[in-house]
């Protein structure tokens, strides 16, 4: 064995028995004055006696420190020179160990006292002065020695869980700079220093290695702190690598190395980070095309089984694939796959909301970012695939489903067709739908439409001829008029415009004053005015006159409801559904009779058995409400009627029923009383009997009877799942309208059986409607009654309840589960505190 390494084995014994036994502080200091020359002292001693030191007595000593620490120890010297040279053992030896033993000391420690928070204060010191950057350093420059890969696993295991460990063991007493929010960021500002000393090594034509780092970074990500180191991160490396390649060629090391488990966590955080396509380019460069996972996890998982993520992160994800000529197949291959999901029935019915939103949206951003050549490469495909997502998206009974069909639609065809008749749909203009549009349009960088060389594509959303600079100027640019010219002296800007808000039209025929001539004017007049005065007196006189409307109640409630508009009227369509609901509600047993017969009829439009829908629960409405509320809304629609006008009104001075004196004093009494407060006059409701009692299972059991039975037009467990929907918020709606009726628990029992046929249907809009059906159940039957005559009814409908709130994929329908579930826990409590003592 070599002397000198000989030396320094005796040197490293008789230090550790002077540290473990010795009290004269005067040798103390003299001996770790001998040891810290080995760490680069004033003599620096020979290169293989510090590197056997350095290798394998460093710990050995750093341990025997640890042992020693206390109070009376460090007061042995009163100058603080003993815990200084204690601290910089820790502080100026090999960065890996010192991490070691101090996090081993710290964990081992028990319960609060000076030696744990003495070790959590250096280890705060070591932190602030960079050392985890030099311990990362240490790990990327080449190895001269063995490695360890245990050491290296356990080196890592601590440096990415140092705050779960730290507060494990301090508890309460948790410095700040341990905290993750905190300790993350550090770390990530500790992973640019090391790639800074990566970048100087490899200017000097130094090897060396980010393995480590990558590993760190990847440990980060999975346990979900990829935005706190990232945000540090991230920025840095968008500057550094704007100008030069070696820092873009260092970020691609970074992330190749990542290891395959941790890929996922780190391309999503950089995605999320990555504040435009180009950055996300340069700091992954084609990593998508290389690494099979990568490009998983890129073109499948984070398009088709992730859609949380904003609008931004996947503009940044395409625009990355579409900024290389490389990366542009992927690109044309990610939006057939997303049209194939797109036109896929299944999807639309299983999918939520929120998901085919977002794959509408991804599918706008790649027609964006391909060119003319390209597209139509893949023309039939993109054809085939419009057509199929467009037919299944039209018969949804979701509004915002449909919505989207349209819009996506109008994008394709207008790219695969430029020169063709534009496809144009009436879809309302709201803020999702100027957002899809505006997503339609690529961004002001051109640099994914300068490698293909494909034209703008601004004219996607809208196109708009193209007109000569004559035109142009002609149409845009207005006159300019000589002063004094004969245009200013004939303006009429500065007259009052007569107010003609209170003018009516003259009509040449009078209103129908009864019934039978409203009910001829609507089905043999030719004289349009008179057809239009019939429509808009006809609630009126319906409400006037209940014994001549219900001696053709139905055959006026068959007329309106197969009712055409023959002209231009504004509000037709409401005069006529108000219309109907008051000849229902006039004669409710004949008129719902045929209206629920006619629901199942033969040759009716969907939009007729909607309206039958309506009427049914607005009629239901008006009949549930007090009589004195009934009157109030006459000359109004059911249910807009209010309580302080009429009163108002027959107090007001001037009044043609109030003699002159008599208003005279009630002014002079007005004007004599101090009031502090005056709200509207109130009239006293009388009370009376729930008319739709006697008439709701009219209104209710025929539209149960035959809605499984398939007509040759009219299919409800078929295609017309929209009247289906519409049919199950229907009996909700009259289930809740008949609370407190006799008739209101074989009501409940028939809806849960008809709910039970139903309550695995593939449509959204029909589950809503079945939850909206159990909880109108629920609030209208009594609680003894339900728990007495449903028992078993209450309990399938608990489970099945419970289990849609978990695992339904859309939202409002967990929503609906979950009130139905507090609505049965209240009848439960209720129900238990009536039965206690």
């Amino acid at each position: 064995m070599d002397p000198a390494l000989s030396a320094v084995r005796l040197t490293v014994q008789e230090a550790i028995h002077t540290l473990s036994s010795s009290e004269d502080v005067g040798h103390i200091l003299s001996t770790l004055g001998t040891l810290k020359r080995y760490l680069g002292g004033t003599e620096d001693p020979a290169l293989p006696e510090k590197e056997e030191f350095t290798t394998i007595h460093f710990s050995a000593i750093l341990r025997c420190l640890v042992s020693k620490l206390s109070p009376g120890w460090l007061e042995l010297s009163p100058d603080g020179q003993l815990e200084q040279l204690w601290e910089s053992f820790f502080l100026d030896g090999p960065p890996d160990q010192a991490f070691l033993v101090l996090m081993e000391a710290i964990e081992s420690t028990a319960g609060p006292s000076f030696r744990l928070m003495k070790m959590a204060r250096l280890l705060e010191i070591f932190l602030s002065k960079g050392r985890v950057a030099a311990l990362m350093e240490e790990q990327c420059r080449p190895q001269t020695k063995p490695s360890f890969p245990l050491f290296q696993e356990t080196l890592l295991s601590k440096v990415v869980g140092l705050p779960d460990r730290l507060g494990n063991s301090l508890q309460q007493d948790n410095l700040t700079q341990f905290l993750p929010q905190n300790y993350f960021p550090l770390l990530g500002q500790e992973v640019v220093e090391v790639l800074k000393a990566v970048v100087n090594f490899l200017q000097g034509g130094l090897d060396c290695s980010v393995s480590f780092v990558s590993r760190v970074l990847g440990k980060v990500c999975i346990q979900g702190r990829k935005k706190e180191i990232l945000g540090v991160l991230v920025p840095q490396l968008t500057v550094l690598t704007q100008d030069s390649c070696l820092w873009q060629r260092v970020c691609w090391r970074l992330v190749e190395q990542v290891p395959d488990r941790a890929v996922e966590a780190v391309l999503t955080g950089l995605v999320e980070a990555a504040p435009r396509p180009e950055v996300l380019s340069r700091l992954l460069g084609n990593l998508v095309v290389k690494n099979k996972k990568a490009q998983f996890v890129m073109t499948r998982k984070l398009l088709f089984l992730q859609y949380q993520h904003t609008t931004p992160m996947l503009q940044s994800l395409l625009g990355y694939l579409a900024v290389d000529s490389q990366r542009r197949p992927l690109l044309i291959q990610v939006l057939k796959e997303l049209l194939e999901t797109w036109g896929n029935s299944s999807a639309v019915r299983h999918a939520p909301l929120e998901q085919q939103c977002y794959i509408s949206k991804a599918i706008l951003v790649c027609l964006a970012h391909l060119g003319e050549p390209e597209l139509q490469d893949i023309q039939d495909e993109l054809l085939a695939s419009m057509m199929a997502g467009v037919k299944c998206r039209l018969d949804s009974s979701l509004p915002p489903v449909r919505r989207l069909g349209m819009i996506v639609a109008e994008v394709i065809s207008s790219r695969i067709h430029p020169e063709g008749p534009p496809l144009k749909f009436q879809y309302e203009d709201d803020e999702m739908s100027r957002e899809m549009l505006a997503l339609a349009t690529p961004g002001p960088a051109g640099a994914c439409s300068s490698e293909t060389g494909g034209p703008s594509l601004a004219s996607v959303v809208t196109e708009t001829p193209v007109e000569t600079p004559e035109k142009t100027v002609d149409s845009d640019v207005p006159s300019v008029q000589p002063q004094g010219s004969d245009s200013e002296l004939d303006s009429d800007d500065e007259f009052i415009p007569y107010d003609m808000s209170g003018d009516k039209e003259l009509k040449s025929s009078k209103e129908p004053r009864y019934i039978r001539d409203c009910l001829e004017a609507l089905t043999t007049s030719e004289d349009m005015e008179r057809w239009e005065a019939a429509l808009n007196v006809l609630e009126g006189l319906v409400y006037r006159s209940p014994e001549a409307t219900r001696e053709v109640s139905v055959e006026l409630a068959k007329v309106l409801l197969h009712l055409e508009e023959k002209t231009c009227m504004a509000e037709f369509e409401q005069l006529r559904q108000r219309a109907l609901v008051a000849v229902t509600v006039t004669d409710p047993e004949q008129v719902a009779k045929y209206l629920t017969t006619q629901f199942y009829g033969l040759n009716y439009s969907l939009r007729q058995r909607m309206d039958i829908l309506d009427v049914l629960v607005l009629a239901a409405q008006a009949l549930s409400r007090p009589r004195s509320l009934q009157r109030l809304s006459q000359h109004g629609p059911p249910g807009s009627g209010t309580l302080c006008a009429p009163a108002l009104a027959s107090s007001q001075p001037g009044n043609a029923a109030t003699p002159d004196w008599q208003v005279v004093v009630e002014e002079r009494i007005k004007s004599k009383t101090r009031r502090f407060s005056k709200g509207c006059p109130r009239r006293e409701l009388t009370g009376g009997p729930n008319e739709f009692n006697s008439v709701a299972g009219y209104f209710f059991f025929p539209l149960l009877q035959h809605f499984d039975r398939p007509l040759v037009t009219f299919d409800l467990l078929g295609d017309d799942q929209l009247v289906l929907g519409r049919l199950a918020h229907t009996l909700a709606s009259l289930m809740y309208l008949a609370v407190n009726t006799t008739v209101a628990v074989p009501m409940g029992k028939a809806l849960l059986e008809f709910v039970w046929a139903l309550r695995f249907h593939v449509d959204t809009y029909v589950r809503r409607g079945l939850l909206s059906a159990v909880s109108s159940v629920l609030l209208s039957v009594p609680t003894e009654r339900l728990l007495g005559d449903l028992p078993d009814e209450l309990l399938e409908a608990r489970s099945w309840l419970a289990d849609v709130a978990e695992k339904d994929v859309d939202e409002d329908c967990r929503e609906l589960a979950m009130r139905a579930l507090l609505l049965l826990e209240r009848l439960r409590d209720k129900l238990l505190s009536i039965s206690s003592p």
